[in-house]
């Protein structure tokens, strides 16, 4: 019997002169209480990788407790950023987990996970593939009644063609466009909510395009299922990727922020990268998952975010 062996193909290498700045920034939660305490919440075991050399960062915190308001078993976040010769990218990957949320004994969660991976490919790659697998909720309830989510993991659609931004992709913005305009227009809203997703609303009705501050709002939920919930919680309502909760707040499940930045600097010259000299940099696209985006109202007052997780790079030339 005679076996055929596939010749095997030489992995890509980074091509010479070409280097590549990791960037990623993670937070399991921050905010502020308005009422019925006015307290700052300061981040919760925040990461930020920017660097040249990638690597692996992690931390975690145990029985998180604010004021009796929110509390949270334990939480992680992790950045990583190393080189794919197999697939010829560099690969950053960040991560925040929560266990055990409960705000106000209202929302509660076993587990919340953000999750967010870009690849830039070593040539043509300033533009990002872009990943939100492992993204997830786990047994969210609403005064202990579960809450179905259906998700849209490829809301970014593919990698645009020619390495043009995100941003430019007129059917990806067309649908972001559409969904803040219900939700703006949706008579569900109370409260700050409904101004700021009424400003949302004008920004994002200006013509996208390649500039700082061009940035699309849209999220990884396509749908909320809440039909138990409103049998025991009539008033309770969702619009798009919200859940509007009487005498609780609204609460933005799963939101993406993807925009264009200025490049992080590139550091100094080392063993990854002949040189940077005589380059001009891109503006950089990145990619901002808030797990829940929270503006409280009557039982609480406040603006709170969890499980914030943003990644992006920028490579020379």
């Amino acid at each position: 019997m005679t076996i055929d062996i596939e010749e095997e193909t030489a992995a890509p290498t980074v091509p010479p002169g070409y280097c590549h700045q990791f960037h990623a920034d993670v937070s399991a939660l921050h905010g502020e209480f308005r009422a019925p305490i006015r307290q700052r919440i300061e981040s919760h075991i925040p990461i930020t990788l920017n660097d040249r050399r990638g690597g692996h960062l992690t931390r975690y915190v145990e029985d998180i407790n604010i004021e009796g308001l929110i509390f949270v078993k334990r939480a992680f976040t992790r950045v990583s950023g190393s080189i794919s010769e197999k697939y010829g990218a560099w690969v950053t990957l960040a991560a925040t987990v929560l266990e055990g949320v409960n705000f106000l004994e209202v929302l509660t969660a076993d587990r919340v996970v953000a999750q967010v991976s870009t690849e830039h490919a070593f040539r043509d790659g300033h533009v990002p593939r872009v990943s939100f697998l492992g993204t997830k909720f786990e047994n969210l309830k609403i005064n202990g009644i579960p809450v179905g989510i259906e998700y849209d993991f490829d809301v970014c659609g593919p990698r645009p063609a020619r390495d043009q931004p995100y941003n430019t992709n007129e059917a990806f913005t067309a649908q972001a466009r559409e969904r803040i305009n219900e939700i703006a227009n949706s008579e569900f809203l109370f409260g700050r909510a409904r101004t700021n997703y009424a400003g949302l609303q004008r920004v994002m009705s200006e013509p996208f395009g390649e500039r700082v501050g061009s940035n699309v709002t849209c999220s990884v939920v396509r749908r909320i299922i809440i039909d138990k919930v409103r049998e025991q919680l009539p008033g309770v309502q969702t619009v798009g990727h919200l859940l509007a909760i009487p005498e609780f707040g609204v609460v933005a499940l799963g939101e993406v922020v993807v925009g264009l930045e200025n490049p992080q600097p590139i550091t100094p010259r080392g063993p990854m990268c002949e040189s940077t000299n005589g380059h001009p940099q891109r503006l950089s696209n990145y990619f901002e998952l808030t797990m829940l985006n929270m503006e409280l109202g009557c039982v609480g007052a406040g603006s709170v975010q969890v499980g914030k997780t943003k990644t992006n790079g920028n490579t020379n030339p």
